[in-house]
């Protein structure tokens, strides 16, 4: 875990030792929260994770989902999140379950478990994932970083290159190479992953294939009682950095394709990746221009009144898996991280 983690731990732990769930009722809460999840497996290794914070296990999923409960929240469809967010009545503090991308372990692993806790949940699907077209490149730069001992790249802004012959220095890698590859176009992102899959032997299809859900499964999944569909776009990029015409397309078609392949009506949205350089007002406008109901980022925070008018850009809460403890969870669901983090703003849309 990265310095920055262990402080975010160590802050969770003395803001729950401090019982803010309880003094903090009704300051930080809101109307409720969206959660988000990606993986819910159990631990594959140890080590060099650095995916880590977008899986947590199956257990921890069955405490999580009891203690939203006893801390007083009801576990609620997203139709219903919305239908409570536009009530200016008050009323019971709620949680949604949303999971991102469509992976295996929803089904296999967390499903179960949702379903023991009669607990409803939405599934953002990406096409391009089910059709084993599009590719899970933070995935395959890890494994690439896992095999080889060294990375060397040629990049439009200079060489880099660091040695990766054990987990710390595999770890150090990654995070240089990720943000600094994050900070440019997304086509000079996926080429670099590309040249490093290609070295270390990494089967980008076979990658999507082991961890995403086929087109067949999402048919038999599609009206299942508890389960929402929403997209999640056609390939995941991050629309931002795309011409407004193709990010538009890529938001109209996965809606199309979801429908027209599952026989659903595709009301929600979620924005890959989902921060402020992801995702923003332009994002907000096509959305709400396309007639989705709803789209989520992962801007983090509770949900406000004042939420009802901005149903394009809600924020939502991570059960990051880097962070798998019931006092992180109580101080999440106090919803004074955020309070914090956003500088005491309960909007964070522009």
């Amino acid at each position: 875990m990265s310095l920055r983690h262990k402080l975010f731990s160590a802050a969770f732990t003395a803001l729950d030792l401090t019982g803010a769930a309880g003094w903090g009722r009704g300051l930080a809460q809101g109307r409720g929260a969206i959660l988000t999840l990606h993986h819910v497996r159990p631990t594959l290794r140890s080590g060099f994770r650095p995916n880590g914070l977008l899986e947590i296990t199956p257990g921890f999923l069955d405490r999580a989902l009891q203690l939203i409960r006893a801390e007083g929240y009801e576990i609620v469809p997203l139709d219903e999140a919305l239908h409570r967010l536009a009530d200016p009545r008050p009323g019971p503090l709620f949680v949604a379950l949303t999971f991102d991308d469509g992976y295996r372990d929803n089904l296999d692993r967390a499903w179960p478990v949702l379903a023991k806790h009669q607990a409803p949940w939405t599934l953002y699907v990406v096409p391009g994932f089910a059709e084993r077209t599009a590719r899970l490149w933070w995935r395959e730069l890890e494994e690439a970083i896992r095999i080889l001992p060294e990375i060397t790249l040629d990049l439009p802004d200079g060489r880099f290159s660091a040695a990766t012959r054990d987990d710390a220095e595999k770890g150090r890698a990654f995070d240089a190479l990720y943000w600094r590859l994050r900070k440019g176009p997304e086509a000079i992102l996926l080429a670099a992953i590309s040249q490093l899959a290609a070295r270390a032997g990494v089967d980008p299809v076979a990658l999507v294939e082991r961890e995403c859900l086929p087109v067949e499964t999402l048919k038999g999944l599609a009206g299942a009682p508890g389960v929402t569909i929403g997209a999640h776009t056609m390939s995941h990029p991050m629309l931002a950095g795309l011409p407004e015409e193709a990010a538009r397309r890529e938001m109209a078609e996965s809606r199309r394709w979801l429908a027209e392949t599952l026989g659903l009506d595709i009301r929600h949205l979620s924005y890959p990746v989902g921060d402020p350089g992801s995702a923003g007002p332009r994002e907000f406008a096509l959305a709400r221009e396309l007639g989705f109901a709803s789209a989520v980022t992962t801007r983090p925070g509770h949900l406000f009144a004042a939420h009802a008018q901005h149903l394009h850009a809600l924020p939502r809460v991570s059960l990051n898996g880097l962070h798998q403890s019931e006092a992180a969870l109580r101080a999440l669901l106090s919803g004074l991280p955020f309070l914090a983090w956003n500088r005491g703003r309960r909007l964070n849309v522009g």
